[in-house]
């Protein structure tokens, strides 16, 4: 059976709009059918504080809600060689937030909560701190509910710190 997933994307290299585009055909392929598409926006760096690097390009971002009968590790595998279809590297990613080409993060499936060990978390460890994801999530699905913060991603923006 089906079931929706969020699915994050990120890009802050090369040209960011056509790896999207091509990332959501090869996802739709390998994955099940797009349902939603936010818009792309564009928004600033995160930067890790251990990075010499304090400045970065700025990133486009965007949500995608799919149909997939995949389980949650097969899903996350398709992420990954996708990514690496289209040109990234983890292995030479010395820490998290440096600039990529394509980064696609398994946000949510539906209500399904998973816990470390498990790999993927579900949902999102951070998903519910990040405006460049819940931004473009209440474009598509504004009701939806984060299953163990019991809030909705509209209340999850209004209530993110102002910045």
């Amino acid at each position: 059976m089906d079931c929706r997933a969020i699915v994050a994307l990120g890009a802050n290299l090369g040209r960011p709009r056509h790896a999207f585009e091509t990332a959501l055909a090869l996802l739709e392929r390998e994955a099940g059918p797009i349902l939603a598409r936010s818009r792309w926006i564009t928004t600033p760096a995160l930067v890790h504080p251990s990075d010499p690097v304090r400045e970065q390009p700025p990133y486009l971002n965007g949500v995608v809600i799919l149909a997939t009968a995949l389980e949650p590790e097969a899903l996350l595998s398709v992420l990954h060689r996708i990514e690496q279809a289209l040109g990234r590297d983890r292995s030479h990613e010395l820490l998290p937030w440096q600039p990529r080409l394509l980064d696609l993060d398994l946000v949510a499936m539906e209500d399904k909560v998973r816990l470390p060990p498990a790999c993927p978390i579900l949902p999102h460890p951070r998903m519910h701190e990040r405006d460049f994801v819940l931004g473009p999530l209440c474009e598509l699905w504004p009701d939806w509910r984060h299953p163990i913060l019991g809030r909705t991603a509209a209340e999850l923006l209004t209530n993110l710190p102002q910045s």
